[in-house]
């Protein structure tokens, strides 16, 4: 059988699938990947079935494990689809399943080889004379730091809950560890004492009885001349020996302390001479923790200095720009010089300091007639050398260094300079590379993608240091990537919120940020001071701006989202042209990144500068100038998010959305008529977004500030926050929500004139249903312009739908969808094309229905609006049962629910777990459709005729499956309460499902004739028949065999014929 190689798997840390482009897969999920895993540890081989249901399930199978497992197979193929589409990938076989990839597709297995064969190098060194041991010890190094490099955490690190997982975890986890002390092996052996000491430390601080690791330990400080701390790592480890396990040190850990003790030449760096491609490392610091996120950027440096003779590597203090500069160094095969610059401020200390470094101070040192000036004598040393000068900290002396620099390759031409700067040098043949801060996934990440992250991974490292039982897992990843993106991915500071742990919690460190500059205070002691505290790191920075440029800097604290030179300019009060200056030279010196048009300030140094701004006495001042810009950024945008113009209004906004959204907060306590002013012209970009519970927060805030009536002039405004406000009022005792709703059409009915904004119309109409709302009355407060009418025309088309007129609700929205189309509005014409899908549905053409929904999904798509697209998703997956698709169906639930979790959604969840409910009791599994389902509705909220529809669907589906399991008592009660959540408001088209679910339990009460009446009552309501509803179909035909047609249709007709305004009276009088 061929193997697929389209894709790489990896098992080393979380489970995971990726193109050979570095592209993931979507693998499914926690038992998916687990089955990945299972089949990955045996890559090309038959696993057998019960091997596979003993790893899934352990001593729980569920009662028909093969079938349980065929479904998890299913869903793997799906997720590991080939680019043709097709599954290839997991192959079925008499005795079980196999994964048909290469083993060298597989983590795992390429790290076995790398050992195996590093592990010979390893022995083949041992053994060879001088110079063939020095080649074979250095591929064994090589080879093991290969096989080292496939790690990205604990083995099944996102499956852990699984019952195979731990057991194997701990397996490869010591194959690890042996692999490491390989690899020290390898270093000791190279004469590489002082490089392995600190992996050495926390492998032994992490694994004290490990006697082969301490030995190493003891030989490494042994030959980076700390005997004394060689000898007191024997006394540590024998006295923990006698403590732990009442025993002595091994035989071969006694003979190394004796070989220490009697300074065996054996243990000296000599004892194997160093590979002679390895050159003079002078004042390279040694590092006493691992590299760690810095991949991607260690190549590019690597491959810029094979091409470039100056490069600068340039960011924000603690970005990481010394420890770059040093890994860089270090796997340089050549000579290099590393120079600390931190201390240097006049020309003279500048080239002393190098003289020192490169150790050319003597004079004796330097050849007859040569220049006695301290630049001449660099030059004079360096000009027949081939070295790599790594200078680091030049931003307090960036002009001299610039100067040398060019002095240096100009007559050195095999010197290369690798230099690490607030700011650029501004020289002739520089390239810079800048160091960005670590990437920190987004919150709804996958599980895999998050543990591998480079931020997430620096965190995992330094926080394992100080305390050996932390390990980031499900539960507290979230919070981990709530530090590191408050902390901007800067190394720096993610290293000191993570030496916290030894005296804190997780939670605390992460709650304390806030005062951030208190809380990482303290930092590594041996550290430069600028290095040891957070706020030192952004006061060395701060100090090296000039006025003009603090000023500028503490004014754009103001901005959370970033500012374009516009908006910089008219909030800090600046000529543009002087902005643009200005912006410029705070990016070149790392005080704010200047990307795609936009400047941002990292929060770190915002928070700094905001201090900054208030000791400077022009807090209040600046920040009223950023919310008027803002507000004049929201008005000048409003009409344009009512024309073919959306996307790119909502894309503007949308950039300046964290702005937005702190000068609404800032107005709230400060200005609350501008507030409302502001929130007004919000009010349709909230909703085209998707964001109606954040700015239903917000205005909740702003309402209680602005007080119990609308200020003169903005009564419509004040309506418009009363409407947002409901999304997030709690329905309490208080009665404040109902307050509220009582109140809405008053103050709208009390305007003098048309409304200046019609997205009052959608709002009001979602807060209080048809039923709640004087339709005429609104509809007389609607201005003539085109938006408004089709708006209107919208609206009246859901009031005639719910009321069950149906033919009049196609022709509302057949004509709105004309007059969208017309203005060019996505929007209206994705919410029009949905209920005419609903329709063609309905009229028994699905796939026409389908064609139409694809058609407003590619609009709501466009704009971005996911809770729209979700809802589409919803009647998408509908249809798509009614066609017999359950897989497409349980695709498109499956996908609704992750994106509801992602954005905080509980309606949107439960209607997507209440679909999976409905497709497990189509498939006869009653039990799991209950738990589904059940569990849904305790989810939903109710708190608005929007989610109390969602609320009610739920309650109809618990009651088919209520029925279909032998409940009916149950079913009419589930029936009935959706019935008044929906007949009340008005929605008859939803109070017509929940008949029809009362005739599936008179049908399995055995009433066919009240089932039969039912269902043509259903029709009544609704205004006509759902052709394909698969439910009423089984219904339908049951009650139909068991009547005849004629007494069929006789009580069907009887149903249809009740005038749908007294169909609640009918069914109290047989609610039972």
């Amino acid at each position: 059988m061929s193997q697929n190689r389209s894709m790489l798997f990896g098992i080393l840390g979380p489970v995971e699938a990726r193109h050979e482009d570095g592209t993931p897969v979507a693998v499914g999920g926690p038992r998916v990947r687990s089955l990945l895993a299972l089949l990955l540890l045996d890559a090309g081989r038959i696993v057998p079935t019960q091997t596979l249901v003993d790893g899934l399930y352990g001593e729980a199978p569920p009662g028909d494990a093969a079938n349980a497992l065929q479904s998890q197979v299913s869903r793997l193929r799906r997720g590991l689809r080939d680019d043709s589409g097709t599954e290839k990938l997991v192959e079925f076989h008499a005795a079980g399943y196999r994964l048909s990839v290469d083993p060298e597709q597989v983590d795992a297995h390429r790290f076995e080889r790398l050992v195996r064969e590093g592990r010979r190098a390893l022995a083949s060194g041992g053994q060879a004379s001088s110079g063939h041991a020095s080649s074979a010890l250095t591929d064994a190094h090589r080879l093991l730091d290969e096989a080292l490099d496939l790690w990205r955490g604990p083995a099944f690190a996102d499956v852990m809950d699984a019952p195979f997982a731990a057991t194997q975890s701990s397996a490869w986890g010591e194959l690890r560890l042996d692999a490491l002390a390989d690899r020290a092996e390898a270093a000791l052996a190279l004469g590489r004492h002082a490089q392995v000491v600190g992996e050495l430390q926390r492998l032994v601080a992490e694994n004290p009885l490990r006697e082969r690791l301490v030995g190493q330990l003891m030989r490494a400080l042994y030959g980076a001349g700390r005997q004394a701390d060689a000898l007191a790592a024997y006394e540590n480890t024998r006295a923990l020996l006698a403590d732990e396990l009442g025993t002595d040190p091994s035989a071969e850990l006694a003979a190394v302390h004796l070989d220490i003790l009697r300074a065996a030449p054996s243990l000296t760096p000599a004892a194997v001479p160093a590979a002679p491609a390895e050159g003079e490392h002078l004042g390279l610091p040694a590092q006493l923790t691992s590299f760690v996120g810095r991949d991607a950027e260690m190549e590019r440096v690597a491959s810029l200095l094979g091409t470039a003779r100056l490069v600068t590597l340039t960011g924000p203090g603690g970005a990481g720009k010394t420890r770059l500069s040093v890994e860089a160094g270090r796997r340089d095969s050549g000579d290099v010089c590393f120079v600390d610059l931190a201390a240097v401020r006049r020309d003279d200390e500048l080239v002393s300091t190098m003289l020192t470094a490169l150790g050319l101070r003597g004079a004796g040192l330097m050849p007859a007639g040569s220049p006695e000036t301290g630049t001449g004598r660099l030059v004079a040393g360096l000009a027949a050398r081939k070295m790599l000068l790594i200078l680091d900290n030049c931003e307090q002396i960036v002009t001299q260094v610039a100067r040398l620099a060019h002095t240096l390759l100009s007559a050195c031409p095999d010197v290369r300079i690798l230099a690490t700067s607030r700011e650029a040098l501004g020289i002739n043949g520089e390239t810079l590379c800048p160091v960005p801060r670590l990437a920190v996934p987004d919150e709804g990440a996958p599980l895999a993608d998050a543990l591998a992250a480079p931020a997430v991974r620096l965190f995992a490292d330094r926080a394992s240091a100080v305390r050996p039982d932390f390990a980031v897992d499900a539960a507290s990843l979230p919070t981990v990537l709530a530090v590191c993106a408050a902390l901007d991915g800067l190394p720096l500071a993610i290293e000191l919120a993570a030496a916290r742990l030894r005296a804190l919690p997780l939670d605390e460190v992460a709650a304390r940020l806030d005062d951030r500059f208190r809380l990482l205070s303290r930092g590594n002691r041996t550290a430069a001071p600028r290095h040891q505290t957070l706020r030192a790191v952004v006061a060395w920075s701060w100090d090296l701006l000039d006025d003009a440029e603090q000023e500028l800097a503490r004014k754009l604290t103001v901005f959370r989202g970033g500012a374009t030179i516009a908006s910089a300019a008219r909030v800090c009060g600046l000529p543009e042209d002087e902005a643009v200056e200005l912006l410029a030279d705070l990016a070149d010196k790392s005080l704010i990144d200047g990307t795609d048009g936009r400047y941002r300030m990292f929060e770190t140094i915002r928070l700094y500068g905001s201090e900054r701004l208030d000791e400077a006495g022009e807090h209040d001042a600046v920040r009223r100038a950023h919310a008027e810009y803002c507000l004049e950024l929201a008005e000048r945008a409003m009409p344009f998010l009512r024309t073919g113009e959306q996307v790119v209004w909502l894309d503007r906004l949308s950039a300046e959305h964290t702005n937005l959204r702190a000068a609404l907060r800032w107005t709230i306590d400060n200005d609350p008529r501008l507030g409302l002013r502001l929130n007004a012209a919000l009010a349709w970009y909230w909703w085209l977004r998707g964001l109606r519970h954040e700015a239903g927060g917000l205005a909740a805030q702003l309402l209680a500030a602005a007080g119990d009536e609308p200020p003169q002039g903005l009564t419509e405004a004040y309506l418009l926050c009363l409407l947002a406000s409901l999304a997030e009022t709690p329905d309490h005792d208080d009665g404040t929500r109902v307050r509220r709703i009582a109140r809405a059409q008053p103050l709208l009915f009390s305007l003098p004139g048309p409304v200046r904004q019609p997205e009052v119309f959608i709002l009001m109409a979602v807060a209080l249903g048809p039923e709640g709302s004087d339709r005429d009355g609104i509809v007389e407060h609607m201005g003539d312009d085109a938006w408004s009418q089709a708006i209107v025309h919208l609206g009246v088309g859901f009031t005639e739908l719910y009321g069950g007129a149906v033919s009049e609700a196609r022709g509302y929205f057949q004509e709105a969808l004309e007059r969208f189309r017309a203005l060019g509005d996505a929007w209206g014409m994705a919410n029009a094309l949905d209920q005419l899908a609903v329709f063609a549905d309905w009229a028994g053409d699905t796939a026409g229905g389908l064609s139409l929904m694809d058609e407003a999904l590619a609009m709501m798509r466009e704009l971005g609006i996911t809770e729209d697209i979700d809802d589409l998703l919803v009647r998408r997956a509908e249809m798509c049962l009614r066609l017999g698709d359950g897989d497409a169906a349980r695709d498109l639930y499956t996908h609704v629910m992750e994106s509801a979790k992602r954005t905080g959604r509980p309606t949107t969840l439960a209607l997507g777990r209440s679909g999976l409910g409905d497709l497990a009791r189509h498939a006869g599994d009653l039990a799991e459709a209950r738990r589904l389902q059940e569990q849904a509705l305790a989810e939903c909220p109710a708190d608005l005729f929007d989610s109390a529809t969602s609320q009610a669907c739920i309650l109809v589906s618990l009651a088919w499956t209520s029925s279909a399991s032998g409940d009916t008592h149950k079913a009419r009660g589930l029936a009935y309460a959706a019935m008044d959540l929906t007949y009340t408001q008005g929605n008859l088209m939803l109070a017509a499902e929940a008949v029809e679910a009362l005739a599936g339990a008179a049908s399995e009460d055995g009433d066919a004739a009240l089932a039969a009446w039912l269902l043509g009552l259903g029709v009544a309501t609704r205004g006509s028949a759902v052709p394909g509803h698969l439910d009423v179909a089984r219904v339908t035909e049951r009650v139909r065999a068991e009547l005849g047609d004629a007494g069929f249709e006789e009580a069907y007709v009887r149903g249809r014929a009740v005038d749908r305004s007294a169909v609640g009276v009918v069914l109290e009088s047989v609610r039972r």
